[in-house]
């Protein structure tokens, strides 16, 4: 395995990531952007089924059950890879993020306890959607051409609808702020694959060599260290470390691997 990290490339993999990103912004774009601006629901993506938005591509049953089933066995094969590899709104904040004016690479207990939001926001989705089943707050009007759409949207919808939706707009563009802002401290399906994540077969990860030098939080798009809070297997930190501390591949047989070759 120590091989085969050191023959990873990583512009190229850089260069794969973004062709996979783009590729899932083209298949769920549309039904990310219908989630933020035109879903009448408070809790987006769980109600496409029953949803009055016949344009939405949500509506088409292979895409919704299509989505919900790949968050599940993403997450157990590789952690949150759907935010790093997939999630067009995390493509988003990302390219976002190159032009926020503090990258927010350090570890302290700000930053260490900040993903609470993320917690946060799981709980008032759980609640909205269990507990109130999941209201409609809005009439989506489809008169005339887009932008007078999406006016006459915003102008019927209500006050809950219209916090929901400026709130998701706008921690979106405080990652001008903080790069990463949403996905790193407030995305609720993040928050949601951060709880499996341990359960993952294939991770990045810091094996015993690491002398905790902090290469790869300087290079991380997250402002983490791999298999920590937030790191999403992008894969970005693989070359970046000075003493091939990092590698990729199921956790406990790396590290069997290298105990035995340290004994030997």
């Amino acid at each position: 395995m120590s091989n085969q990290t050191e023959r990873i490339n990583p512009a190229r993999l850089s260069q794969v990531r973004t062709g996979v990103q783009l590729s899932m912004l083209a298949v769920l774009g549309q039904w990310a952007y219908y989630g933020v601006f035109r879903c009448p629901f408070l809790v987006p993506f769980v109600n496409c089924q029953v949803c009055p938005v016949i344009t939405c591509w949500g509506r088409i049953t292979s895409y919704f059950w299509g989505f919900w089933l790949l968050l599940p066995v993403s997450v157990l094969l590789a952690g949150r890879f759907f935010c790093g590899w997939l999630c067009p709104g995390g493509f988003i904040n990302q390219i976002i993020g190159k032009f926020s004016w503090s990258k927010l690479r350090t570890r302290n207990q700000l930053v260490s306890f900040a993903p609470i939001g993320m917690v946060i926001a799981l709980l008032a989705v759980a609640i909205i959607w269990f507990g109130f089943n999941n209201p409609r707050m809005m009439v989506p009007i489809r008169v005339g051409e887009f932008w007078s759409s999406l006016r006459l949207s915003f102008e019927n919808a209500s006050a809950a609808w219209l916090v929901r939706t400026f709130m998701v707009l706008g921690l979106t563009a405080a990652g001008l702020l903080v790069a990463n802002m949403w996905c790193r401290f407030i995305c609720p399906t993040g928050g949601l694959l951060e709880l499996f994540k341990g359960m993952a077969i294939l991770r990045v990860f810091k094996t015993n060599a690491c002398n905790d030098c902090n290469a790869c939080l300087r290079v991380c798009v997250m402002g983490t260290r791999p298999d920590e809070m937030n790191c999403t297997n992008c894969g970005d930190c693989l070359q970046a470390c000075p003493i091939d501390a990092i590698k990729f591949g199921e956790k406990r047989q790396i590290n069997d691997k290298t105990a035995r070759s340290q004994i030997s």
